[in-house]
Parts: structure tokens; sequence; C-alpha cells
């Protein structure tokens, strides 16, 4: 019986289409942009943003989404699901070689799922209920899973499952494998270069399998960390591409106005992007679940969406954002904005002014990546000021930042985004469930949150075949939640992509830039 798993989008936002064009034809060198440098470049065992946006250009998952987010062939050619939802059968297509020249087989698969299971944050929540991948033959590929997974079709593109190598990672420490950082795949760019801090580039494979894609020949993956420095890039024609707005939002008017750019909006679904203030649990002051009542009430939301995002945000106040409608909980938030009820909470809390007028200190490390979350730590800074919290804002590089949140747990409190991806389970799951805590672990469940009950709904959640009745579980563990307050969820970022108009068919289906790019092409 084959499945298909369909999500509707619950935001509708402004397009700018591409005009019909002719016939795709190979050829040239593509500059796209990543920002921050990536830690490694292979999701495997990391999956910050930008390692997931190089991912797929070197290896490939099983399925790909449209942008309806229906699941379509890639590595696998067909799939079946048994009657109790507890074997998947993938049959993978022939004749697909490694770019070392190996052969692809069922071998590939099973050790990929489970590696991703053990060394991802995602995979330990997305793949807890597969136990096994079966082997029959060399062309098939049988998930067994202990309970139920109606989410697990959605959670099968190369940047979730990516597809490895078995003959190069057998036998070795997968996370610190040096071919995360110079990647073999199947798919349709093959790793050049990585020149840190400046760029990364890819070259078209020639025996790539879907001929004649790639059509183009070069792709460079460019660093450029001053957002300023991005607009100017763009406009002198250094850079071709880029995604999740990367240029300063008051720019935006430049972009409009040039005539060989292009903005579009397409090639987010498959990841509808979440805001959040994470807390360190572990902290003395923030442990106490009134001081992060106070700051949950010291926070102005139209601040930070017409100010902080210049109108490109809505309201999400839930883990699960509005984009992902069956799911998210719409009830308002119970922590409205309310400076005064935030000091009386800090008063009941045991933390009263000084003489100088503080009541306590904090460290804040937004996420660098982009200025946006720079942004709201200078509004933290100054909203939190006023309730008598003293806020210093502490920066660093992308890899020390991660280092710093998550292995070495060296932080009060951070913000940033995560993708709730498809599926609550594949996408929020990570961030509260306890069993997903794990230091060293990127963008798990950062804040050492744990609570029995919440765990309960998220592990129900993930085996319910009942629509109806997984939305309901997945709301009730949203009004815990938000009432606990392991973090302040924020906004849904409206996220854009910049594109010169020589460049055609970058964002087609679900993924956008985070897929492979083999249909794009040059004018």
């Amino acid at each position: 019986m084959k499945k298909t798993y369909l999500c509707a989008l619950a935001m509708s936002v402004l397009t700018f289409s591409l005009p019909a064009f002719s016939q795709p034809h190979q050829g040239g060198t593509l500059n796209m942009l990543v920002e921050p440098e990536p830690p490694m470049l292979l999701s495997v065992a990391n999956s910050s943003g930008s390692t997931v946006k190089v991912t797929a250009k070197v290896v490939e998952g099983l399925l790909t989404y449209d942008n309806s987010l229906n699941p379509k062939p890639l590595l696998a050619t067909s799939w079946s699901v048994s009657k109790d939802g507890k074997e998947y059968t993938f049959k993978l297509r022939k004749g697909v070689k490694w770019h070392d020249g190996k052969p692809f087989t069922s071998a590939d698969v099973a050790f990929s799922i489970l590696a991703v299971k053990k060394y991802n944050s995602r995979g330990a929540s997305t793949f807890a209920n597969v136990t096994d991948v079966k082997t029959p033959d060399a062309y098939t590929a049988v998930f067994v899973l202990s309970k139920p997974a109606p989410y697990l079709l959605a959670a099968l593109s190369a940047t979730e499952a990516p597809i490895i190598p078995k003959h190069l990672y057998e036998g070795t420490d997968i996370p610190t494998n040096p071919y995360n950082n110079a990647p073999v795949g199947t798919g349709p760019f093959k790793f050049k270069e990585w020149k840190r801090g400046s760029y990364i580039v890819y070259e078209r494979n020639p025996d790539y399998w879907d001929k004649p894609k790639p059509y183009i020949d070069r792709l460079v993956v460019k660093i450029i960390p001053d957002a300023a420095a991005r607009m100017i890039a763009f406009e002198t024609g250094e850079l071709d591409l880029a995604g999740e707005t990367p240029v300063p939002l008051a720019d935006l008017d430049r972009v409009k106005n040039n005539l060989k750019l292009g903005i579009e909006t397409r090639g987010y679904s498959y990841g509808p992007t979440q805001t959040r203030i994470e807390f360190n649990l572990d902290n003395p002051y923030l442990k106490n679940l009134k001081v992060r009542q106070a700051i949950a009430h010291a926070i102005n939301r139209e601040v930070l969406k017409s100010t902080v995002w210049y109108g490109y945000a809505v309201d999400s106040p839930t883990p699960i954002t509005p984009e992902l409608a069956k799911y998210h909980d719409s009830t308002p938030s119970p922590y409205e904005f309310n400076p005064k009820k935030a000091e009386q909470l800090l008063d009941e809390a045991g933390f009263p002014r000084g003489a100088n007028g503080v009541r306590f200190k904090l460290v804040h490390d937004a996420m660098p990546y982009g200025d946006g979350f720079k942004r709201v730590g200078e509004y933290l800074k100054s909203a939190l000021g006023k309730v008598g919290i003293e806020v210093t804002l502490r920066t660093q590089d992308f890899p020390a930042y991660i280092k710093r949140v998550y292995t070495d747990r060296d932080f009060d409190f951070t913000n940033h985004s995560i993708s709730n991806l498809s599926d609550p389970t594949v996408g929020v799951q990570r961030l509260y469930w306890s069993k997903s805590f794990k230091p060293g672990v990127a963008f798990g469940n950062g804040s050492h949150y744990s609570n029995p009950e919440v765990d309960k709904l998220l592990e129900q959640a993930a085996e319910e075949q009942d629509p109806a009745k997984r939305a309901e579980l997945f709301k009730k563990f949203q009004r815990i939640v938000e009432v606990e307050l392991p973090d302040v969820n924020l906004v849904q970022l409206r996220r854009l992509t910049i594109y010169n108009k020589r460049v055609h068919d970058h964002s087609i289906d679900a993924q956008g830039l985070n897929g492979s790019l083999a249909d794009a092409y040059i004018e």
C-alpha cells in the first residue's frame, strides 16, 4: 500500500516568479552564498543550517519533495508501507555510482540510516522507531520499525537522511570522518576544494545518473560574513544566488530596484523557520520559572516583527509554526507584553533591584547567522534592562558558538532559529525530548529540559496514525511547554531568496537552495 505525505501550507506569501524561458542548457559557473561558513560539509552528524545547505549538492536521499511536500523518487524509485505501519520497503535505483566509481547498493542505505539515527540530533528522534534496515538484495532496503512512524516518508531527503558510502565510513568514527569535509556522494556535483574562510568549489558530475543534469559546470559556494558586502557582491555580479534573506532587510529596496536581480519566496516549505530564545535551565537564575516568565512578559513581539525583522515575520509563540497548520496551537501566548508583571515576578522570585537598579546579570549569545539574530540580541538587552536584568552581548564565530552552547554548555541564554521541517516529530521533538539532551550534538535539547509528560506526548505523537488524535497530542505538548518555558518561542520568519535573473530553476521544489541545484541553469 503506497502512501504519500501531504502538508498544506498555512501561510500565503508573495512570490516573485521567474518568467518562462528556453530549455535548460549546460555550462557556466554559479556563485552561491553560504553564511555562516559550515562547520562541516555533510549533515550525517551535523544539522546546522549552513551544513544542510551544501549537503545535497554531493550526496542524495531516498526521496525528494515537491512544493506541496509530496514525496518523489530519488535514490528510491518506489516504496510501500505495510498495513501495520511497521515496515517500509524501498526499491532502489540501479546503475548509480559513488563519485569514486564504487556501485551504490542497499548496504549503503542501511548503514546511512542507522548512522543518522545515532549521530544526528534530528535523526535520533526521526528514526527512533527504526530498529533495523534489512537488505534482501542489492536494490531493496526494508526499514523495520518497533512502532509506526507516520511521518517517516517526509524525512528521507538528502539533508535529513543523507545516504553516505559505507565503504568510506564503516569502522571509522563517523562524526570525525575526514569525508565529512571532503564528501563523496552519488549527487550531481563532486567536491573539489574547500578554502576555509573563502569558498567551497564543486564540479559537475559527468557520470550523474539523471543525465543531462546537472547543467552547471562549476558551483562555487562563497563565504561572505559581512551583510553589506553581500549586497555589493550581488550588485557587482560576484554573487548569483543566496537564500534565507542574505542581505540586510533595510537593503531590500535596492534589490527590488535592480533590474538584474530578483526575489523568490518559494523553496522553504520543507523547513519553516521558528525563532526562539533558549534558556540554559542549569543556570541558577534561569532554572527559576518565575524568572523565565518575567523575561517572556518583558518582550514585545510587535517590536520583534515590525522593527527587528522589518515585517518579514509572523507571530509564533508555540514551538510548531503556523505554517504547519494542522499541528499548530493557535491559542494566544499566556505571556503578553507586560513589563509591570515582569517586575512583579522577579520580585516574587527573590531577585529585587539593587542600589544600581540591577537584579542580576546574564550573558546572551546570539546565533551568528546573518544579522537578524544580533538585532534580536540588542533588543533583548534593552528590553530586559528595563526590568532590571543586565544583559551582556557576546559574539563569536559559528563553530565557537556551537561548541559553547551545545558542547561546553557555557551559556546563559541564546536566540537562534530552528527549522520545524515537514513534521513536528522530525523538526520539533528533538528540542524538548529529554532523551535528545546530548552534549556535543548541535541543535538538540540545548536547554536540558526534562518533563516525563512531554516525553510521553511526543512519543505517542510519533507513532499515532490517526491524524486528528496526532494533532491533539501535539497541541497538548505545546500548551505545556508554553507554560513551563524551557524557551520563549518568538516569530516564524518569512525568508527570501535573492538571485541574478540569468539563473533559472534554482527553487523548484520544497527544499529550494537546500536541494541539489541539479536543475539550475545559467542564461
